[in-house]
């Protein structure tokens, strides 16, 4: 076999494993999967809400990424810039998955202004804006569980997980090894600070990458594992 041979059968074969590798990588093994716990079975659904979007934007039958930029939505292109880099862009190939933003109706001309600043680095198909009255942010904020209030601009740092079925996802335990070695008390995380870049990459990230792989397992009729939740444990 001659050189250009043997580069030839190179190249074919890492092109031929390179993808079954990076599946492998994404995707954890069966047996040491752990479903993404359930925080609360309770979330809104998006009634008395309009959209940047042609067709009505809901949450049922998606994976959502949710937040709340307030009446000054370009106060928070750091946090918005985040989200796109480290949300937006890793899982808008997924199925089902959206981003949806929360802001008043008296903030519509801002958060077009904030669209156009991100869309000169992306095409932001899969994110939404989505508007109301302050009374109907509020009372669809207080659907989730958070420790997180809205402030008086009705935005927050954090972000939340909803899945498919209107279910919070998070973590019921978000203490470390050393924490549980040492017995601490039990902490969870029903949001993500998306203003710490460390948090959307080790946690937020790995989270979304649990979720999709439950409902990729879902699919294909090998899921059963017990999904926790926080009624569960009291």
């Amino acid at each position: 076999m001659n050189k250009k041979q043997i580069k030839r059968n190179s190249v074919l074969a890492v092109l031929f494993f390179l993808p079954v590798t990076f599946l492998l990588f994404l995707f954890p093994a069966k047996h040491n999967y752990n479903p993404l716990d359930i925080l609360n079975e309770n979330v809104f659904e998006l009634n008395n809400f309009t959209s940047d979007s042609d067709s009505d934007i809901i949450l049922n039958n998606h994976i959502t990424v949710l937040g709340f930029l307030g009446s000054n939505p370009e106060e928070k292109i750091v946090m918005s810039s985040n989200i796109n880099e480290l949300a937006y862009k890793k899982f808008k190939g997924f199925k089902t998955f959206q981003i949806v933003i929360v802001v008043p109706n008296s903030a519509k001309d801002a958060a077009q202004r904030l669209r156009m600043e991100l869309s000169k680095y992306d095409v932001l198909k899969y994110w939404h804006f989505v508007f109301a009255e302050e009374q109907y942010i509020k009372l669809f904020y207080s659907s989730l569980i958070t420790t997180e209030p809205l402030d008086d601009n009705l935005a927050t740092n954090h972000i939340f997980i909803i899945d498919r079925e209107l279910n919070q996802r998070g973590r019921i335990d978000d203490r470390t090894e050393n924490e549980i070695d040492k017995d601490s008390p039990i902490y969870n995380m029903p949001s993500y600070d998306s203003d710490k870049v460390a948090v959307l990459k080790n946690k937020m990230s790995e989270d979304m990458r649990v979720l999709f792989t439950e409902y990729r397992e879902k699919r294909k009729g090998n899921f059963d594992s017990d999904i926790k939740k926080a009624n569960d444990i009291k």
